[in-house]
């Protein structure tokens, strides 16, 4: 479905889709792991629980992305990852250890892990080979608007809350074990959650148009995976080596949390790791359009190259703070242009390597790579921030992120 317009109807679709999903677990992410530290969860299993939820939603992108090039349509079971990923996130209201919020993640991202190819190989597709940079740049400023409400969201909760706690309280007080239960400021907000989770499947369903293709059940997996281009390959390997060290940003959170809460306080330190987590995403989403409309006159590879370098300079601000705010501001924001250059680039180079038909392969495999660094890097970093402390952590994706620029920078 190519239009001669870059910013049609489904690039507008695919944009107010992801803004209202990442609206929806934005809004818990920003909390969760102050939530986490009310109910005595460890920093270590915060590490587990975003390593194995990003993995679990990595290695099903690629089965997901296989299925609809062999399936020849994407949009139906787009809907159901939309479906999953509300669900999952308004779950974690119900947990009183970290096993359930485990659980919840784990839903949630099987979630983005089925919807994730399927809608980038869709947006793909929307758009001439020209204008891809546009569109994936508009739709990951989207998708960032909604990560920038979402925080705030929270924020707004919290205040609310701190100001009117019989109200909030009895906002989940209907449920069963609730009121007053541990931690239920944050119980509002991922019960709450659940409405931009919903209106995202809506979205989903209704303004976005797939033009069928003809199904090919003779695919095969393996075969697939080995006619993949040897350049895609040298990417993926980059893109991997780099992962390892890109750790979730929860523990950019929880960094800025347990620094400033000497100073701060406990709940006012929540509520500015809370903002400055929204300024991330700000930036994120002024930079992603601009970022991926300037793609187009540059070497992607070398163009992300750059990119990674901004993580491996915000990577070290996290490594050796200055107990200040203003600190924070400014990795915060790096962080955003970090992820912004990642986010759309990655999506944008897959399909100069590779045709239409086997684009969700194609993502699904860029999917698992991610997905097996973003649960090494985390898992990694959490330890080594609960056995050595927070500096060894951060000083480990330091030095692997510089690895993985160096390989980007001489990828074809």
């Amino acid at each position: 479905m190519v239009r001669n317009r870059w910013l049609n109807r489904n690039v507008f679709a695919f944009g107010l889709t992801s803004f209202l999903s990442d609206f929806c677990h934005e809004m818990a992410t920003a909390v969760l792991p102050q939530f986490m530290q009310a109910i005595g969860a460890s920093v270590a299993a915060l590490g587990f629980i975003e390593g194995v939820s990003d993995a679990t939603s990595s290695f099903v992108k690629l089965g997901a992305g296989f299925h609809s090039d062999r399936i020849g349509h994407r949009k139906g079971w787009s809907i159901i990852g939309y479906a999953l990923t509300a669900f999952g996130i308004a779950l974690i209201t119900f947990a009183f250890a970290w096993p359930l919020i485990l659980l919840a993640r784990v839903v949630g991202w099987l979630g983005r892990g089925i919807r994730g190819p399927l809608r980038d190989a869709m947006l793909a597709d929307s758009v001439r080979p020209e204008d891809r940079g546009k569109a994936f740049g508009f739709h990951r400023a989207g998708d960032t608007a909604g990560a920038v409400v979402g925080p705030l969201a929270a924020f707004g909760l919290l205040s609310l809350a701190a100001a009117h706690p019989a109200v909030a309280n009895a906002v989940i007080g209907w449920i069963p074990g609730l009121a007053g239960a541990v931690g239920w400021p944050f119980r509002v907000i991922f019960l709450l959650s659940l409405v931009p989770g919903l209106l995202s499947v809506a979205t989903m369903a209704f303004m976005v148009r797939e033009k069928h293709r003809a199904p090919n059940h003779e695919m095969r997996l393996w075969s697939t995976l080995r006619a993949m281009p040897r350049a895609y390959r040298s990417f993926l390997l980059a893109v991997g080596v780099f992962g390892i060290a890109d750790f979730a940003p929860t523990l950019m959170i929880l960094r800025a949390t347990t620094v400033l809460a000497p100073t701060l306080g406990s709940l006012e330190a929540a509520r500015v790791a809370a903002l400055l987590y929204t300024l991330r995403n700000v930036v994120y989403a002024m930079a992603s359009f601009p970022i991926g409309a300037l793609s187009d006159r540059f070497s992607r590879t070398r163009y992300l190259a750059v990119g990674y370098g901004v993580a491996v300079i915000t990577f070290a601000g996290f490594a050796f703070v200055v107990p200040t705010v203003w600190w924070f501001a400014i990795f915060f924001s790096l962080a955003g242009v970090f992820i912004a250059w990642e986010d759309t680039m990655e999506g944008v180079a897959v399909r100069d390597y590779v045709k239409t038909e086997v684009a969700g392969t194609a993502y699904g495999v860029l999917g698992v790579v991610n997905g097996i660094g973003d649960f090494g890097s985390s898992l990694v970093v959490g330890l080594l921030w609960t056995a050595m402390g927070p500096t060894a952590g951060f000083l480990y994706a330091v030095v692997v992120a510089a690895a993985g620029v160096t390989l980007m920078a001489i990828t074809p």
